[in-house]
């Protein structure tokens, strides 16, 4: 076994962990801003909620792509390559939802409230839907040849597995950030929060649990069958806490969940780090698509002191914007002029 690369391919794997579990709920959040919240009011206070901590889960994103170029060049080569078209709306999504967030409050009518609105949903769903297809790709395989290039047109990459990791990702988003919300604000948002939580938890998981077992089987994995089941266990624990309105072990659950689920999706998956649907021999494994031992060795010295950096100062984050948010928090709409 190769340390090195294993150790960088278990640290993508914790970095993806870390981007959907927090960029989950502001995503998850993003979407129910026009399928959730009732007025103008109730949307406010949703976007209150993951304001001052949307933009810092994102940072989670760019250092899972940025490690994966750096540690694997040939499976971020390929894969990239291969999902050029729906990374590209990726990141277009991405764009629009961030310039939403500022623009919305700027925003004079209600006309372009709902524009903006509608772009922080369908950004969001757009993002969460890509990101999903691209992980669920990378772990169940592309057409790539020897050259690791991708083979057929522009959607060669289009498949069941896309729509499923798509989907589960989504539907991840959504019930997470309905936990989210249960800590998060009071009154009736808590309250509608915690009953769709009840209702929907156990029915929103299922693509992602499907997905993970799609790739223990086209693996043959014996040993990922350990995380599968505390993923399981984690579901249920999840599911009764919510019935019980036990809002913070319900979002342990998630978590939980999330973590022993993509554990059990790259454990499957591993060596390979971007399967051929051709031919096995074509596959990018951690040691042909790793950097030299000495970038691995370098980058591991220079994480050894970030990370632990960024985890300190997105906790001190959510530490600081810990309280809840109710409506009566939220002033009324009113322009502001500036007095030259």
């Amino acid at each position: 076994m190769d340390f090195l690369p294993t150790l960088w391919f278990i640290l993508i794997a914790v970095l993806w962990i870390g981007y959907l579990f927090l960029e989950g709920f502001d995503l998850g959040v993003g979407m129910l801003m026009k399928t959730f919240a009732k007025n103008d009011k109730q949307r406010r206070v949703l976007l209150n909620t993951v304001g001052p901590v949307w933009d810092g889960n994102e940072v989670w994103l760019l250092t899972a792509g940025g490690a994966t170029f750096a540690a694997f060049p040939y499976w971020y080569a390929s894969l990239f390559s291969a999902l050029y078209i729906p990374l590209v709306l990726v990141l277009i999504a991405l764009i629009f939802r961030a310039v939403s967030f500022e623009y919305r409050g700027k925003a004079h009518t209600l006309a372009a409230r709902n524009f903006w609105d509608w772009a922080i949903c369908l950004g969001s769903f757009v993002a969460a839907f890509g990101i999903g297809a691209m992980l669920a790709l990378s772990t169940t395989g592309l057409p790539l040849n020897a050259n690791g290039d991708r083979v057929g047109g522009a959607f060669a990459w289009f498949n069941m597995y896309a729509v499923l990791g798509g989907l589960g990702v989504v539907a991840f988003c959504l019930i997470h950030a309905l936990s989210f919300l249960t800590l998060k604000t009071d009154g009736e948002i808590r309250v509608r929060a915690r009953k769709l939580l009840g209702r929907w938890l156990p029915v929103a998981l299922l693509p992602l649990a499907g997905w993970a077992i799609a790739v223990v089987v086209l693996n043959r994995s014996g040993i990922a069958l350990v995380p599968l089941a505390l993923a399981v266990v984690a579901l249920v624990v999840a599911w009764l806490s919510a019935l019980k309105r036990r809002e913070g072990r319900a979002f342990i659950g998630l978590g939980v969940f999330l973590v022993m689920g993509v554990a059990t999706i790259f454990m499957a998956a591993y060596p390979n780090v971007l399967p051929s649907t051709i031919d096995a021999a074509y596959n990018l494994t951690v040691s042909n698509a790793s950097s030299t031992p000495y970038t691995l060795k370098l980058m591991s010295i220079v994480a050894a002191f970030g990370v632990p950096l960024v985890l300190a100062y997105q906790g001190w984050t959510y530490w600081v914007f810990r309280k809840r948010i109710t409506e009566s928090h939220i002033p009324e709409a009113h322009v502001v002029t500036s007095i030259v």
